[in-house]
């Protein structure tokens, strides 16, 4: 218990451990003569779950340079970046996931604004040290490949003839870059003049059955042509694992993010144990917003063994079907522009990092997702 308690300390000070060695987790007032803050425990860490205060953190200070910060800061980091309200509350939708409505957080402004980035400002401040200064700590530009093409398989050539597209069929065939879905030289084109990012293509290692529906073969010559655009650009691959939970036993990355983002506590700990490194999947699909409650990467601890992991989570900020899809936000490119724009901001502010997540397939012109990225990318810039 003491490793995860220093663990969410230092990481509250933005990982200074001069700073961190200043506070403690405790009641007993007398240990303020050995640390200038003390956070006092709601006595539920490790006990049982409950909600935490969702409100501003309570300081008081008590002599100079000494504070008590009466809100369990540390509680409510624990219970966000565990994700420990998923085993409180139970709804889920027809897929599996837990959604922003689901939430405590809901679908309004507690989504829009990371409290434990505000928790992590107070207590810097309480410790008399510098904000840090507005920026991006990273910058991840990632593109889930949930199909490299749309009509360069039985699937969809099929498909295609069906509803009479005999001539785009005909097109994609004689040449892959003329298939609406293989758009991966536009993105590369657009994400190169973001100069400081990182750029990750997360690739379907699945069965190919049911909802991981359609599969590429990763030994099939379109996909090695996707792969030399990628890595010739820089970019990484990722694992985009299946619907079903199931992990590829041979990964080709040890970066990863499930499809439909649907990663249960189950799957968080299958992907620990496995030796992932990085998960890309912490965003709510129907709302965009801070599913963690910070825009700064985060170890994930597992809320039931109370055991911090190596698995470090990646705040996604927005999605790019979040924004359009009927079944969720349903935005005008006006609106979602305005709603990237909050959000970033707010990164920027915490300097925290940015991570968006556009398919290739929504670069094909026939949504607003086309002429939005570069002006999302923009404000990154």
């Amino acid at each position: 218990m003491k490793a995860l308690i220093d663990y969410i300390i230092s990481w509250l000070c933005y990982e200074r451990p001069e700073a961190a060695k200043r506070v403690a987790y405790t009641d007993d007032l007398q240990l303020l003569d050995r640390y200038d803050v003390l956070i006092q425990p709601n006595g539920c860490l490790g006990r049982e779950l409950v909600v935490p205060d969702m409100q501003s953190a309570v300081v008081r200070q008590v002599a100079k340079g000494k504070y008590i910060v009466t809100t369990d800061i540390v509680y409510a980091t624990f219970f966000f970046v565990s994700r420990a309200e998923e085993l409180i509350h139970k709804q889920r939708d027809i897929h599996g996931r837990f959604l922003a409505r689901h939430s405590l957080l809901g679908q309004d402004e507690r989504l829009l604004c990371p409290l434990l980035d505000e928790y992590a400002g107070v207590l810097l401040q309480c410790l008399g040290e510098p904000l840090p200064a507005p920026g991006f700590a990273h910058v991840y530009l990632t593109h889930d490949v949930d199909s490299i093409t749309q009509y360069r398989s039985l699937r969809g050539t099929l498909g295609g003839f069906k509803r009479g597209e005999w001539r785009q069929v005909l097109r994609a065939w004689s040449d892959i870059r003329r298939d609406p879905h293989f758009t991966f030289p536009l993105l590369v084109e657009h994400d190169s003049r973001v100069t400081h990012a990182e750029t990750v293509y997360f690739v379907k290692q699945t069965d190919g059955k049911g909802y991981d529906v359609p599969q590429y073969s990763l030994s099939g010559k379109d996909y090695k042509q996707l792969r030399q655009y990628v890595l010739d650009s820089g970019a990484k691959l990722g694992v985009h694992s299946s619907y079903y939970g199931c992990l590829p036993t041979r990964p080709i990355s040890h970066l990863h993010r499930s499809h439909y983002l649907n990663n249960p506590l189950p799957t968080m700990r299958q992907l620990a144990e496995a030796g992932y490194t990085d998960d890309f999947s912490m965003g709510f699909a129907d709302h965009a917003g801070f599913r963690l409650q910070t825009t700064r990467s985060v170890r994930w601890i597992d809320p039931e063994r109370l055991r911090l992991t190596g698995l470090t989570l990646h705040p996604l900020t927005v999605m790019d079907t979040t924004l359009s899809a009927g079944n969720y936000m349903h935005l005008t490119e006006d609106e979602a522009f305005r709603l990237c724009r909050q959000l970033i901001a707010e990164v920027r502010r915490h300097h925290g990092e940015a991570c968006l997540l556009w398919h290739n397939s929504n670069m094909d012109g026939t949504s607003y997702h086309q002429s939005l990225y570069p002006k999302v990318l923009n404000l990154l810039k």
